[in-house]
């Protein structure tokens, strides 16, 4: 691996640093996200929050219009609360140990030892679905890497081999390694350093292995949107509760187990809210928008209402809905899904 990367390895800013606030951020944004699609964000970040009091201080609405189109937005406000928890209670300075890393909210085991070597020069091994898959390949291992009991497996083999001299190097060479060589689709095993000793090239195993049992299969949401308009203004939302997306915006919002809404019970509603339909400004219902996210597939329409006057002040508090002009809207924190309908308009 040390020989290994230093002549493949790809030129990341975060490389160039042993800023543990900088490493954090980039470990933060690249779960569940590739580095082609995470790289514009993070160097959005440390341009717009240098140092972790920044981050610490910013508006929770703006650092999620940052995150916007990257997902899993729950990341962003753990990221946000971490920053403050750092600047709180550690006077601004990350903790230097991968014991004291894991006290902060949202940081792992991943996280912790990824920071406390990078940063710090810790010998502690990192295990992500990269190191996974290259410790199962080379060595055999048939655990299934979605099972919480085979971490602890995984993370004792990863501990042995990790080089005392460069914890750091050795981390980044093995994640990079099943990132461009070892990965999960056509591996390059033809001119792999590792041929010889991978037990999954030399059994055959290599398109079997890691073994990971799959996810349930996602189930499907129907969303449909009220897009309440009067004058210039439109009406939006900051979604709260436990659901997806919390703290971002959207519109009015009915969720049904059809992927129609008859144009009788948009009235409905409508006038429900105490709002009076312009009907000879009336529009069509979009076409279908669909999302994938992790757990569940979602089905969306949008319902343009022009309205009569502004609706009442009881309606707004109830549903939580504010009305926004066309500046303020754009500054929003949104769902990808918002954004994309909103720029087809």
């Amino acid at each position: 691996m040390l020989n290994w990367y230093p002549r493949h390895r790809r030129d990341l800013p975060w490389r160039h640093t042993r800023d543990p606030y900088a490493i954090w951020l980039s470990e933060v944004i690249l779960q569940q996200t590739r580095v082609k699609q995470g790289l514009p964000y993070y160097l959005d970040f440390i341009n717009s929050y240098p140092t972790v009091q920044d981050l610490a201080t910013a508006p929770e609405d703006e650092v999620l219009r940052h995150w916007q189109g990257l997902g899993y937005y729950s990341r962003a406000r753990n990221m946000h609360h971490t920053a403050q928890q750092v600047v709180r209670e550690y006077g601004g300075k990350f903790p230097t140990t991968y014991v004291e890393l894991l006290k902060l909210r949202g940081v792992g085991q991943y996280t912790a030892a990824a920071i406390a070597s990078f940063a710090f020069d810790e010998k502690v091994a990192v295990l992500d679905g990269n190191v996974f898959r290259v410790l199962s390949r080379v060595f055999g291992l048939t655990q299934d890497i979605a099972a919480p009991a085979s971490r602890k497996v995984f993370q004792q083999l990863a501990d042995t081999l990790i080089s005392a001299d460069a914890p750091a190097e050795f981390n980044q060479a093995i994640m990079e390694f099943g990132a461009i060589q070892c990965t999960p689709v056509k591996p390059d095993c033809l001119f792999c350093p590792l041929q010889a000793q991978c037990y999954a090239f030399q059994h055959g195993m290599v398109a079997e292995l890691p073994i990971k049992s799959k996810a349930k299969a996602a189930r499907t949401r129907y969303f449909h949107y009220l897009v309440l308009r009067h004058a210039d203004k439109v009406y939006m939302r900051k979604r709260t509760g436990k659901d997806i997306w919390q703290g971002l915006y959207d519109f009015a919002l009915t969720e049904t187990d059809s992927a129609e809404l008859s144009a009788v019970e948009v009235l409905r509603q409508v006038e429900a809210l105490g709002g009076t339909i312009v009907s000879n400004r009336a529009e069509e219902p979009s076409a279908a928008y669909r999302h994938v996210l992790s757990h569940q597939k979602l089905e969306a329409r949008f319902y343009p209402i022009q309205l009569q006057a502004a609706l009442p002040v009881a309606a707004l508090q109830e549903l939580g809905l504010a009305a926004f002009s066309v500046a303020e809207v754009e500054a929003l924190p949104k769902p990808i899904l918002i954004t994309n309908y909103i720029s087809k308009k």
